[in-house]
């Protein structure tokens, strides 16, 4: 059996799961709501306060579906009772980043300002203190989603490996390259 696909989903407090007749999950916490389709091959059942998944065969695709569906259940299952915290910082002189609501106006060392308009599933939050880097905190209860938006954000100025100047999530470890040596 899969490692993942085996493993029971367990619900915590306040999490209400529903299962309809064309294998739509829907997730329904304190957070939010979320629903995903599994595969029609795939059985999904409910069992003491916990989600099973019980897949028909051995074949491949069915041990891949398997562990896949699993892990997109219980990524569901976190996001609508504790949600999912993304968070970006900006290396670089005169690099700047603020919110205007669903908005991100940044400045990343271009000849224009960059303004990202964020989906509505997504909270951003910036912080900029004296003597430090600007901060983008990005929050979501859907994991799919925040990981897309912050790829995004990160793909308009990636951290370049001499300096480490560019966009870089917190906690990150940069593989930095040796610059040119002097010649004698």
């Amino acid at each position: 059996m899969s490692r993942i696909g085996k493993l029971p989903v367990n619900l915590p407090k306040g999490v209400t799961v529903n299962i309809s007749d064309a294998n739509v999950v829907s997730v329904k916490g304190p957070l939010g709501e979320l629903s995903q389709k599994i595969d029609k091959d795939l059985k999904v059942e409910i069992v003491d306060n916990t989600i099973i998944l019980q897949r028909p065969s051995e074949s491949k695709n069915h041990k891949s579906l398997h562990g896949l569906s699993r892990a997109l259940l219980a990524n569901m299952v976190v996001g609508v009772s504790q949600g999912f915290k993304k968070e970006l910082e900006l290396v670089g002189v005169g690099y700047r980043a603020e919110a205007k609501g669903q908005q991100l106006e940044m400045s990343l060392g271009y000849s224009h300002e960059i303004i990202l308009q964020l989906p509505d599933e997504v909270k951003v939050e910036t912080k900029t203190e004296r003597r430090s880097n600007p901060v983008i905190t990005l929050t979501s209860i859907d994991k799919h989603l925040i990981g897309h938006v912050a790829a995004k954000i990160r793909s308009l100025r990636p951290p370049e490996p001499y300096k480490g100047k560019g966009i870089k999530f917190v906690g990150e470890q940069l593989r930095r390259k040796a610059g040119k040596s002097a010649s004698v």
